[in-house]
């Protein structure tokens, strides 16, 4: 049964409260007490939002994060029509990780609701299917301009790009360090200026 407006706002904060505490103080430490106490809903309302339990919520906490990081490189991401407008996205794009570092909220939720569950490679795998489909839509959107090679295939190239990029992130992760990801970006967007008609190489 749809949910109505007031309930989709009560599972909403729900679910930015969850997300907030585990930005703050890690999955290992979240509670439902305090997801309670954070958000102003009883017991029977978590229950009845995330009948089970921790790991629904966890799951619906993997979703938010995974719109926030599309939602983060918005309006950039959806009007890469210019080189200067992927210029300003792959700026905006480092901003934005260089401010998370190396804690990353969604692949902390991911982790503990299991990786390899169905359910949790659903969120990854939607997440990487829009972002591509963004990049896509922008490197078309050059090519039919004709500021690209005709031959060239936009969802090859944009699945190099954003294959570099999640490589970039994983490497934050593990060492803390923005280089590969700014690198990846880099060497991605000048991949791309080559392939301009009449581009030297």
């Amino acid at each position: 049964m749809p949910l109505t407006r007031k309930g989709a706002a009560t599972r909403q904060r729900i679910v930015e409260g969850a997300a907030g505490r585990i930005r703050e103080e890690g999955v290992f430490g979240l509670r439902l007490e305090d997801v309670m106490a954070r958000t102003a809903t009883s017991k029977s309302q978590l229950f009845h939002y995330f009948p089970g339990g921790k790991d629904e919520l966890l799951l619906a906490v993997a979703r938010h994060e995974a719109d926030r990081v599309l939602d983060d490189q918005q309006p950039e991401l959806g009007a890469l029509t210019s080189w200067g407008a992927w210029e300003r996205w792959r700026d905006k794009v480092l901003a934005r990780y260089r401010a998370q570092g190396a804690d990353c909220p969604l692949h902390v939720a991911l982790s503990e609701v299991g990786s390899a569950t169905g359910a949790a490679r659903a969120v990854a795998a939607g997440l990487l299917a829009r972002w591509q489909g963004q990049l896509a839509a922008g490197i078309r959107h050059l090519r039919d301009a004709g500021g690209l090679d005709p031959a060239l295939d936009p969802e090859r190239e944009a699945a190099a790009l954003l294959a570099g990029i999640q490589g970039g992130v994983l490497i934050l992760m593990m060492t803390g360090s923005m280089a590969h990801l700014e690198a990846a970006l880099d060497v991605g967007l000048a991949r791309l200026r080559a392939a301009r008609p009449g581009a030297d190489g």
